[in-house]
């Protein structure tokens, strides 16, 4: 038998940190915390008796809960607190009845669910904030181990100028830097309570109504919000925002990873582990299977970012779909950008880099890659249209003839009129025509060291 009551894949594009933070009970403790804290907040200030407040917080488990129970009372219910309060005020009853009487005092069903989610929310985005800081540490140190080391930049799938592999680190470095500072502005705006009773005015506590509230976020540790925003889902919407954001730049480094690890190309590879990358049937593959669930992840992460901005069009006072329609989709879009950003971190932090590849790669086209470099430095003697036309012709007789560049350069009088041989050799080494790359990893690192000191 299964002991699982998660999905099979639920491993392969998520990981267990998240998982957990998600699951079904942890679901269930999130809302009867909620549940807890409002007792304790209500008999601070004398709305509940305090007497009953022992009982209702001791019942707040969620192994007090029957979940088959709370699976069929949602369906007929709606949502899942209406079952919940049930469930927990029977069992508040068994142990003290009077205390029974005071289970959910002020509070609606959205109430404890949308707290229950902030909740959530905050554990997944302090599991964010660990992960994106090891993330910006891995690629700030291969940032700076390959400042230097000159590969090839590749434009629609083609063979560019040169680079260095430390510019390709420090770019998703710069993106990863952005991504902590909308965290933590998301947590600021994100994490608050939702506590507005029936209709989103709390009469329901009379005169109590605002220090019950204030109370309750101290006890939750939550912002206390201006007012409820029961049908204002911008908050939620930011959340699923970041998500597909962070997944679809981790989405853009698995892809690169994936392209230069083809066989063809072999300039960098995964790390290799036991039973990982294997293929069931050609024993010398050495697939790229942490990018693949980084990209599945990006592919199914805009989809789940526009169900919950479809939702955001809510209907008065109370939703009718477009706030159930979040249930399901941001847990699922939380546990997915997780995954990916795990799966980024290791493969960043133990990648294998191919320095001989690299270098070949940069050879691959006899040197044409360099035609730039070359155009301009005559340009300065000839003109830049007449250096144009000679480079290009050059260019297409080492194509037809299989020469390199150099040699046809070296054999134009035109281009020994003006460059000497070892001109020539200087203009042709791609290491001499990186531009500002280092300079680029060097502000990138510096920026992301900036971030770091500031948390």
């Amino acid at each position: 038998m299964f002991a699982s009551t998660g999905r099979l894949t639920d491993l392969v594009c998520g990981n267990a940190a998240a998982n957990e933070i998600w699951s079904p009970r942890a679901t269930v403790q999130a809302m009867l915390d909620v549940e807890a804290a409002l007792a304790r907040a209500s008999a601070l200030h004398r709305v509940i008796p305090p007497g009953a407040v022992e009982a209702i917080v001791a019942a707040c488990n969620a192994d007090n809960i029957d979940g088959d129970a709370l699976m069929t009372g949602a369906q007929a219910g709606g949502n899942l607190a209406i079952p919940l309060v049930k469930q927990l005020t029977a069992v508040v009853k068994a142990s003290d009845a009077e205390a029974a009487k005071y289970v959910h005092w002020g509070a609606t069903s959205q109430d404890i669910i949308d707290t229950g989610v902030v909740l959530q929310l905050r554990a997944a985005l302090d599991l964010f904030d660990a992960d994106l800081r090891s993330l910006s540490d891995g690629l700030a140190q291969q940032g700076d181990r390959h400042r230097a080391t000159p590969m090839i930049g590749r434009t629609w799938l083609q063979q560019a100028l040169p680079i260095t592999l430390g510019l390709k680190f420090a770019q998703w470095l710069d993106a990863v830097t952005r991504h902590r500072q909308r965290l933590a502005e998301l947590k600021a705006r994100t994490l608050v309570l939702q506590f507005g009773g029936a209709a989103g005015t709390l009469a329901s506590l009379r005169d109590k109504a605002l220090p019950v509230a204030a109370s309750l976020a101290q006890d939750l540790r939550l912002t206390l919000p201006a007012l409820p925003w029961h049908t204002q889902r911008d908050r939620i919407a930011e959340a699923a925002s970041f998500f597909g954001m962070l997944t679809g730049t981790l989405g853009k480094i698995a892809r690169d990873i994936s392209l230069m690890m083809q066989t063809e190309v072999g300039e960098v590879a995964e790390p290799a582990a036991a039973g990982k990358g294997g293929s069931s049937t050609m024993p010398h593959k050495r697939n790229p299977v942490g990018c693949a669930a980084v990209l599945t992840a990006a592919t199914r992460a805009p989809n789940l970012v526009a169900t919950i901005f479809a939702g955001m069009v809510q209907e008065h006072e109370r939703a009718l779909g477009g706030w159930q329609a979040e249930w399901e989709a941001l847990p699922d879009l939380a546990r997915l950008t997780a995954g990916a950003l795990s799966n980024i971190v290791g493969i960043v932090a133990a990648m294998e880099v191919n320095v001989e590849r690299l270098a070949h790669n940069l050879d691959v086209t006899n040197g044409l890659v360099l035609g730039e470099a070359v155009m301009l430095a005559l340009g300065d003697a000839i003109g830049r249209l007449d250096a144009h036309k000679l480079v290009e012709g050059a260019s297409k007789a080492s194509v037809a003839k299989g020469t390199s560049l150099f040699d046809e350069l070296a054999a134009n009088e035109t281009v020994t009129r003006h460059l000497s041989q070892d001109q020539l050799k200087q203009l042709l080494d791609p290491a001499n025509y990186v531009g500002e790359a280092q300079a680029f990893v060097a502000a990138a690192i510096a920026s992301a060291n900036s971030k770091q000191q500031e948390q």
